[in-house]
């Protein structure tokens, strides 16, 4: 049975934790939660300040591993061939163990659109894509 509204509540989530957190002042930051369930990013697209440390946890409720490569054409492009098969060194290149959590802070400095993909074989085919919108801060 399909519920119509089912990622509704996940997004509504994260734009409120974000419109908290934006009024924190100065030292303002924005959290957010992306679940990888069934192979898929939960929620599909998230939307984040610019100019703005935002912390995101990756939550794969898989029994399997994943990946979550947030970036330009370019960065995709390169990880599509999927010659590195582990990511814990750049904010937003991270592998995430099966039923395991991972935790990363990147800042996005302009608005603009970035995709978020799994590229192990096979995920982005089956639907491992997701999308961040970076506003104006």
């Amino acid at each position: 049975m399909t519920r119509p509204y089912a990622g509704v509540l996940p997004l509504a989530a994260t734009a409120l934790a974000l419109l908290a957190s934006a009024c924190g002042g100065a030292d303002a930051s924005a959290e957010a939660t992306i679940a990888i369930h069934f192979s898929h990013f939960v929620p599909e697209a998230i939307e984040v300040p610019a100019g703005v440390p935002v912390t995101i946890t990756l939550r794969n409720d898989d029994p399997i591993d994943h990946e979550w490569i947030v970036g330009a054409p370019d960065v995709h492009e390169r990880h599509s061939t999927g010659t590195e098969p582990y990511h814990d060194q750049v904010p937003t290149e991270v592998t995430v163990p099966a039923l395991e959590s991972r935790t990363t802070t990147l800042t996005f400095d302009h608005p603009g659109e970035y995709l978020y993909i799994c590229h192990l074989p096979g995920h982005e085919a089956y639907g491992m894509v997701g999308r961040l919108h970076v506003v104006e801060g």
